[in-house]
C-alpha cells in the first residue's frame, strides 16, 4: 500500500497568504522571505478554524429574521465612547492598533479602572509587563479598584481557565501579538498563532457576552502587524494616532460594526494619563498676532467642527524644479491648486518652492481646506498677513470655481465660538450670526480680499 502523500503549505509571516510551494518574495503584501513550512499541526488547527468560520446553514427569509437590540453601557470617557459608537457593546471584540509609547495600555488601563469603579469586573491581561508594573502605572492612573484584576500570562490556555473563574464583563489583551496557544508549535506573533488565538477569543466574547479589547502592534507602514483576516474577524477596528513627543493623540475608527466609523476622539497626555480633550478648539491654532502665510479654516472630523491652521512658505527656487511639499495635506491637491493659481491669478509659482503645513497633526481629509491653502500661499507670496480673525471654508474646482461645502452652519457656529468675525465662504447662508460672510465664488476673486 502506498503512503499517502504529505501536502506541503506555506504561509507568509507577514500578511497570511498561503501557497503551496516555497516562494521568496509574498505576492501579497511584497515582504522578502516570510514564507515558513507549516507542520501538519498547525495544517488541522487551520483546518479546524475555517471549518467553524464557514459552517453551514439554511437560509431563513429577513422577514422571518428578529433584529438584535444593540446594548451599550459607557466607557466613563466621552472620546472613547465617541469613537465607539455611543459607548462598549458586551459580546464586541475590539483591535486597536498604534505605534509603541502613544498610549494604548495607558488608555485602555485607564477605561478598565473607570469601569471597574461602576461596579462591572474587568481583567487585564498582560503579556508584555508584570503586574507589579501595571500597578505602578495604575497608581498614576488612579486605577485601583477591587474590581480590576490582574492576570501577567501569555498561554491562551491559562486566560481560558480564568476567563472560566469569574464571570468578567470586560476583557483587555496587551498584546495579541505576545499571547501563543500550545496547539500550535509556532512562535508567538506569528500568523498562524495570532490567528488562532484571536478565534478563540472571538468565539469566547460572543458566547459569555464579554466586551473584549485586544491591542496589537503595527508594522512600518502603519498597519496592524499579522494577518489581514486579523481586521475581518472583529467587530471594530481603532487606530491611535499621534507622536509620543506631542501631547495631543486621535483615536480613530476604521471598522465598526456598532456605529459610524468618522468619528474621532482627541486625548490629551497628562501627568493623570489620557485624558479627554475637552477644550481642543484651541489646541490647533495660535491665536496670537497675524503672520503672512498664516491662514485659517474650519473642518469636519465626524459630528465635530474643528478650527485649523495652514501654513504656508513660498520662497523663490534656487534649482530647476521647485519644490512642492505637504505635511496634512494631500500632494497631489497641493500641485493642482498651484497649477490654478498660476493659470487663473498669474502667480509665477513655477519659478518658487511652495510648503505646506497643517499645524496641530491633523490629516486632512476633506477638500473644504482648499480656499485657505490658496489664501495661505497668496499671502506668503505677497508677504501680507491675514487676520486671526477671517476663516476660509470652501472647496476649489479645477475650474477656478468655488463650491459649497456641507455642515456648513456648524463651522461657522464653531467659527463664531472661537471669536472670529469674519468668513470667506462659496455660499451666502441664511444664519443669524454675529460674522461677516463674503460669498466667493471664483479663485480670480480672492485677489480683491488682499
Amino acid at each position: 500500500i502506498m503512503a499517502k502523500k504529505k501536502t506541503s503549505l506555506f504561509e507568509c509571516q507577514g500578511c497570511g497568504e498561503q501557497a503551496a510551494k516555497w516562494l521568496g518574495k509574498c505576492p501579497n503584501c511584497g515582504s522578502w522571505d516570510s514564507f515558513l513550512e507549516l507542520n501538519q499541526d498547525q495544517q488541522e488547527v487551520l483546518k479546524q478554524t475555517s471549518k467553524v468560520i464557514n459552517t453551514t446553514s439554511k437560509a431563513v427569509s429577513i422577514t422571518k429574521i428578529q433584529q438584535d437590540n444593540v446594548t451599550r453601557f459607557s466607557s466613563y470617557n466621552d472620546e472613547f465612547d465617541l469613537v465607539l459608537g455611543g459607548g462598549i457593546v458586551p459580546g464586541s471584540l475590539t483591535l486597536i492598533g498604534g505605534s509603541p509609547g502613544v498610549g494604548k495600555s495607558t488608555l485602555l488601563l485607564k477605561v478598565a479602572g473607570s469601569i471597574a469603579k461602576s461596579g462591572k469586573k474587568v481583567l487585564y491581561v498582560s503579556g508584555e509587563e508584570s503586574a507589579g508594573q501595571i500597578k505602578l502605572r495604575a497608581n498614576r492612573l488612579d486605577s485601583n479598584h477591587d474590581d480590576l484584576y490582574l492576570l501577567s500570562e501569555i498561554k491562551l490556555e491559562e486566560i481560558q481557565d480564568e476567563l472560566l473563574r469569574i464571570n468578567y464583563e470586560v476583557v483587555i489583551i496587551d498584546s495579541i501579538q505576545t499571547i501563543y496557544s500550545s496547539n500550535l508549535s509556532s512562535a508567538p506573533g506569528s500568523v498562524s498563532q495570532v490567528r488562532e488565538i484571536t478565534f478563540e477569543l472571538m468565539r469566547k466574547a460572543k458566547e459569555s457576552d464579554i466586551a473584549m479589547f485586544i491591542i496589537g502592534h503595527i508594522t512600518k507602514d502603519g498597519s496592524i502587524a499579522g494577518p489581514r483576516v486579523l481586521e475581518h474577524m472583529v467587530d471594530t477596528v481603532l487606530y491611535f494616532e499621534g507622536e509620543a513627543s506631542k501631547e495631543l493623540r486621535m483615536l480613530r475608527g476604521f471598522k465598526n460594526r456598532f456605529g459610524s466609523t468618522s468619528e474621532i476622539g482627541i486625548f490629551e497626555m497628562t501627568e493623570e494619563g489620557l485624558i479627554s480633550a475637552k477644550d481642543i478648539a484651541s489646541k490647533f491654532f495660535d491665536k496670537s498676532k497675524a503672520q503672512a502665510g498664516s491662514a485659517l479654516t474650519v473642518v469636519m472630523e465626524g459630528s465635530r467642527a474643528i478650527i485649523l491652521e495652514v501654513q504656508a512658505l513660498v520662497t523663490e527656487s534656487t534649482y530647476p524644479n521647485p519644490k512642492r511639499s505637504a505635511t496634512g495635506f494631500d500632494a497631489n491637491r497641493l500641485t493642482m491648486l498651484l497649477a490654478l493659481l498660476e493659470k487663473k491669478i498669474d502667480l509665477p509659482l513655477n519659478n518658487y518652492d511652495v510648503f505646506i503645513n497643517i499645524s496641530g497633526g491633523i490629516k486632512i481629509k476633506e477638500s473644504s481646506a482648499d480656499l485657505a491653502v490658496i489664501a495661505a500661499i497668496i499671502s506668503s507670496y505677497r508677504d501680507r498677513p491675514i487676520s486671526k480673525e477671517s476663516a476660509f471654508i470652501g472647496e476649489v474646482s479645477l475650474t477656478g470655481e468655488i463650491k459649497e461645502v456641507y455642515s456648513i452652519d456648524l463651522r461657522l457656529k464653531e467659527a463664531q465660538a472661537q471669536g472670529m468675525k469674519k468668513a470667506v465662504i462659496a455660499q451666502k447662508t441664511n444664519l443669524k450670526l454675529d460674522i461677516k460672510i463674503f460669498p466667493v465664488d471664483e479663485v480670480s476673486k480672492m485677489i480683491e480680499l488682499f
